[in-house]
């Protein structure tokens, strides 16, 4: 299937921006947005979905994959990312006659701290009005997370019962002893439950985010009433899942499939 594909930005910084793929169609065109991950870092961008967005396109879905401020950048982390991903979703809003989108049925997807992402974004469509972030204005029908980052705080343990420099911690501004608010407003499993249908995809293999944060959240989040699945996929690591050659894709994409027939 042909597609067009054109960057536009929502806001003036140069990470303010997504690339917006669009199938040659009649009828208005479904939307997955997609959220890149890399632990919020700003040396990883948007160009890790490329594959996945292409693939997408040409099943007949319009692919908003979107870039934000991200750890390294002004502006970037607390708030910023968070307000970047909620106004990115509303731009579509702006677009939607000039590309023919149907926003009645838009999933998010992300991959790993991209998920994370997502996730939030799913809690944002319940919550009233408040001062801490931008309005989330479009409506959001499903939320897919690949790999991904359910609790901030188990992520951050993770990364200092090995060692490593907290990715966490650069993001949030601080540790969860620190800043401890911070993760209960932005931490998925602190924001159950969540009523947006989500379904959460985790390869057994990933070294990266571990399988345990999906589970927890997942079992946590089912006791609570939230309305979520769980694939877990056998021998599959934490880049597979988002390599549309693999069979681990055809996991995601059936969820994707499924989602358009009862939408």
């Amino acid at each position: 299937m042909m597609s067009n594909k054109v960057k536009i930005s929502y806001g003036k910084h140069h990470s303010q921006y997504g690339v917006l793929r669009v199938p040659e169609r009649k009828e208005p065109c479904p939307v997955v947005v997609l959220i890149h991950g890399g632990f919020w870092q700003s040396k990883y961008d948007l160009e890790e979905n490329n594959l996945i967005a292409e693939d997408l396109t040409s099943r007949g879905h319009a692919t908003w994959n979107i870039e934000y401020r991200r750890v390294g950048e002004e502006g970037g982390g607390w708030k910023g990312t968070f307000n970047d991903v909620i106004d990115a979703i509303n731009h579509l809003s702006q677009v939607k006659e000039s590309y023919h989108l149907d926003l009645s049925n838009v999933i998010v997807m992300g991959h790993s701290a991209g998920a994370h992402l997502a996730l939030w974004l799913a809690s944002r469509t319940e919550t009233k009005s408040d001062q801490m972030f931008n309005k989330l204005l479009v409506s959001i029908k499903k939320v897919i997370s690949l790999a991904g980052v359910t609790d901030l705080k188990k992520m951050w343990e993770f990364h200092e019962e090995k060692g490593m420099k907290s990715h966490v911690s650069a993001l949030m501004g601080g540790s969860p002893q620190e800043v401890a608010e911070r993760y209960k407003v932005v931490s998925p499993i602190e924001l159950l439950p969540i009523k947006t249908d989500h379904v959460l995809i985790h390869g057994v293999k990933d070294r990266h985010v571990p399988i345990k944060l999906s589970k927890d959240y997942y079992f946590k989040a089912t006791e609570q009433g939230s309305n979520v699945r769980l694939i877990v996929l056998p021998y599959v690591e934490h880049f597979k899942i988002i390599d549309p050659t693999s069979t681990a894709w055809n996991s995601v994409i059936d969820i994707i499939c499924s989602s358009r027939a009862l939408g």
